[in-house]
């Protein structure tokens, strides 16, 4: 059935018939819908997808953040019910109830509907997302009736107090089964609401006054309302508690790890606490699997680049660096790689310092520095291990890169990282570091320098003019400007009000040639191997970026973080 919905995407001209199989074909290699598929490649939106099948079945879609959405029918079908199905009401009439699905085909949901509630199902479809949304607004979030904002209202409005003793508060957090404790239940919606609105990371932070709670979406930090100061005891116990934390050691620093499910999905919280002046401050990683179940079409290669990135995970031997700073997509841009290479007739082997997440087929080594098992140790064992693939979280030393390049050289693919502005700059960083120029320039044969920037939000984009200081500090010219398409969005509920909604790389992909490999011999500066890499047809990261904002994917003023960071 899916092969008729895609016709009526082939025949609005949204995707090609070599599009529609490359879907296909994702969604058989990684064991997902083929309407994901579409989506991890970024072919189409959710919305073409829901009309195509919408205009198949012969529904109405709808979009429910724009649809008045009936009291009456809400109070007609169960929370529960609802939760369980994902459906949302939307309207009554006489005895018949409309609701919204997101699948069509879903013919024992509506089944279910019409035996649970002994009436007549009328059907629209939408997207999963504005159903679940839906839900949460006309039900209340997380299922219950509950938000942050209203247990928050609740410690404020009430004299509540938290300032027990140390005993008293582990007792308290540590009591499992007693989930509707108010601080076990404003702890569990907060990583509730941090992951509905896709944040990264959930920052906990003590002041003199009050405790600060920030949401960082989309690389932004956003902040939430401020618990009383007096809660920091009981907030601070209870995520210990969750992430297998001594409760009683305040003075050094700590980590941990939560795991939990929200909305069906099964979470790793990476938890790190700081001991402050005002107080210990708790940073959570918010660790989802989905995170990096992204294809290598989906990070944001124009179709130069992407050839090269394909052409480079191929090769038999030799290193790859990815380069970049802290939050760059250093490791997703690594693990999709892995991902296609993954096949049963490679072995790959990693060494990590954390492993974030863990991929089925993939041998992965954790990092303990603390009984001298280090990164340069983990690869010399795993040569022994006759691996095809190598993936060194990080290179940080003279011995590390040293056993790196050895695998390489001894005919091994080996991917890693390093913390540089630009692409050749981590040649003259691995010459730093007392690896000989001779070894650098015959083993390394790409350097990919990236960061990320935000996307549009496709709700509420539209074209834009910008400002002339900065098309001519981007050095973007005239020709350029007349056929470029600036867009950006102006701020709605789909994305907070910030105007984008995602993020894309953008890259910089230097290829060694033999000039490149003669000046890496010589060690020669930085300055002069990037000269030469454009010459042989390196794009900037500068370039790269405003080519995106020019084909309206980002806007300028995002560019410009880029240009005012040097980059």
């Amino acid at each position: 059935m899916a092969a008729d919905w895609m016709t009526q995407l082939v025949k609005k001209g949204l995707i090609s018939k070599d599009q529609a199989q490359e879907a296909k074909d994702l969604a058989s290699a990684q064991g997902i819908k083929i309407e994901d598929a579409f989506l991890k490649l970024e072919y189409v939106t959710i919305d073409d997808i829901g009309q195509a099948q919408a205009a198949q079945f012969g529904y109405k879609y709808v979009n429910l953040e724009d649809t008045e959405i009936s009291q009456a029918a809400v109070q007609m079908l169960p929370e529960s019910v609802a939760r369980e199905n994902t459906v949302c009401p939307v309207a009554v009439e006489d005895d018949k109830l409309t609701v919204a699905i997101s699948e069509a085909m879903n013919y024992d949901v509506l089944d279910k509907l019409r035996f649970v509630l002994n009436r007549e199902i009328g059907v629209v479809l939408a997207s999963k997302e504005s159903i679940l949304a839906a839900i949460n607004k006309n039900y209340g979030a997380g299922g219950d009736t509950e938000s942050v904002d209203s247990i928050l209202n609740e410690f404020t409005e009430t004299a509540i107090d938290f300032t027990a003793t140390e005993a008293e508060m582990a007792s308290t957090a540590s009591n499992q089964d007693d989930e509707t404790a108010p601080v076990i239940r404003l702890c569990n919606l907060i990583i509730a609401e941090a992951v509905n609105m896709r944040a990264s990371d959930i920052h906990v932070e003590p002041f003199e006054n009050r405790v600060r709670i920030r949401y960082r979406i989309d690389g932004v930090l956003i902040e939430r309302d401020s618990p009383p100061r007096r809660l920091l005891a009981a907030l601070t116990s209870r995520f210990k508690i969750m992430s297998g934390i001594d409760i009683s050691e305040k003075r050094k620093p700590q980590d941990g790890r939560i795991k939990t499910t929200v909305g069906g999905k099964d979470l790793d919280l990476r938890v790190s606490l700081l001991p402050s002046v005002h107080g210990q401050s708790i940073v959570m990683r918010i660790l989802s699997r989905d995170n990096i179940k992204v294809g290598i079409r989906s990070l944001g290669f124009g179709e130069d680049n992407y050839r090269k990135f394909q052409n480079i995970i191929r090769r038999p031997n030799g290193i790859f660096l990815v380069t970049g700073p802290t939050g760059s997509g250093k490791t997703t841009t690594l693990y999709s790689a892995l991902g296609e290479l993954n096949r049963p007739d490679r072995k790959i082997i990693t060494a990590e310092d954390p492993v974030e997440y863990y991929l089925p087929g993939i041998n992965q080594v954790q990092v303990r520095a603390s009984i001298g098992l280090t990164f340069a140790r983990i690869v010399r064992a795993m040569l022994r291990q006759a691996p095809n693939v190598i993936l060194v979280g990080e290179i940080r030393d003279h011995e590390t890169a040293e056993m790196a390049i050895q695998a390489s050289l001894t005919g091994h693919l080996v991917f890693s990282t390093l913390h540089t502005n630009d692409a050749p700059a981590s040649i003259t960083r691995l010459i730093d570091m007392g690896v000989q120029p001779f070894l650098v320039a015959s083993s390394v044969m790409a350097i990919m320098a990236q960061r990320l920037v935000r996307r549009n939000c496709p709700k509420c984009q539209g074209p834009y003019k910008p400002d002339p200081g900065e098309m001519e500090a981007l050095e973007i010219d005239p020709a350029r400007q007349a056929t470029g398409t600036f867009i950006r969005g102006v701020g709605c509920s789909h994305c907070q009000q910030t105007g984008c909604r995602g993020r894309m790389a953008v890259y910089e992909l230097m290829l060694m040639n033999s000039t490149l490999r003669e000046m890496t011999f010589r060690s020669e500066p930085a300055q002069n191997l990037r000269r030469q890499a454009k010459l042989a047809g390196m794009k900037t990261l500068m370039e790269d970026a405003v080519d995106k904002a020019l084909q309206g994917l980002t806007n300028l003023q995002e560019i410009f973080k880029l240009y005012q960071g040097g980059h």
